[in-house]
């Protein structure tokens, strides 16, 4: 894989929210992203939605995937989703770590720690990514 990091999503709705790919070890099963965060991220209190947080383990860890497996003629999308909120993020940058714990033939499962620019966990996401 060629890829100019940090890499910006130029298109589609990664690239509404603004996600940016700092890092991409696929051996290692690593990637990280952030997002800057602007007034369009916010819900209604203040805080970063937490859509936010869903959408970016989505999105790194799909792409992460069909990164590793595009070769072998094969896809990848997100099957399944699931967010736990620990803190909120009001602004800053959001940033994450996402690492596969299963690469199978027709299922990547991922964790994924988000956190502010304190370094604070505020979210832990596990996506399933089916690969077909």
């Amino acid at each position: 894989m060629d890829l100019q990091l940090p890499y910006a999503l130029e298109t589609g709705f990664d690239a509404l929210y603004g996600l940016i790919v700092d890092t991409v070890d696929l051996d290692a099963g690593v990637i990280t992203a952030h997002v800057d965060v602007t007034p369009d991220h916010l819900q209604p209190a203040g805080l970063v939605h937490g859509g936010l947080f869903a959408s970016i383990a989505e999105s790194i860890t799909s792409i992460g995937t069909w990164w590793a497996v595009q070769d072998d003629g094969r896809t990848a999308q997100g099957l399944s989703n699931q967010t736990s909120f620990l803190r909120p993020i009001l602004g800053g940058r959001v940033h994450a770590v996402a690492r596969a714990r299963h690469r199978g033939r027709t299922t990547w499962v991922w964790e994924v720690e988000i956190s502010d620019d304190e370094q604070r966990l505020c979210s832990l996401v596990r996506m399933t990514i089916a690969v077909r």
